[in-house]
């Protein structure tokens, strides 16, 4: 039987295939898709006529001081996401790498303005499900895990 880690109601997560490190995201069972905070989402013709999603992430907003790094991607989906007010939204969804308990995890993320957020980063059931338990009473647990060199 596969083991599950606990995870708390937040944590702080990497997200190596951005270049993002220590970012705080709110853990959320009752979302199914995960999301990340992101600006100026659009889409533009390669030179080959290859469309392409382009995106910025704001290091502001997702703290540790670092500037807005702007990506582009041919691998992205439109998908309808129901939205945390009950509405279906079309949002562009990516496929990265998330690092948590020093594991690393493919997962997928809609690209949203989360800036009215406390929380740049929503984990949902996706990612969650058969890999981790939420306590609610609990925060950080993978951060600490990380800082005590596990």
């Amino acid at each position: 039987m596969k083991t599950k880690k606990t995870i708390g109601r937040i944590d702080k997560l990497d997200l190596p295939e951005l270049g993002l490190e220590k970012v705080q995201a709110k853990i959320d069972t009752g979302a199914y898709t995960s999301a990340i905070h992101c600006s100026k989402i659009h889409i533009e013709k390669a030179k080959d006529g290859t469309d392409l999603l382009v995106y910025t992430i704001s290091g502001k907003r997702l703290g540790q001081g670092m500037k807005a790094k702007k990506f582009k991607t041919a691998d992205f989906k439109l998908k309808r996401i129901k939205s945390s007010n009950g509405q279906v939204q079309e949002r562009y969804v990516v496929k990265t790498k998330i690092k948590i308990f020093n594991k690393i995890y493919n997962t997928e993320f809609s690209l949203s303005d989360r800036s009215h957020m406390k929380n740049p980063i929503l984990l949902g059931r996706k990612l969650l499900s058969g890999r981790f338990v939420v306590d609610v009473t609990e925060e950080n647990l993978s951060y600490q895990y990380h800082q005590n060199g596990r």
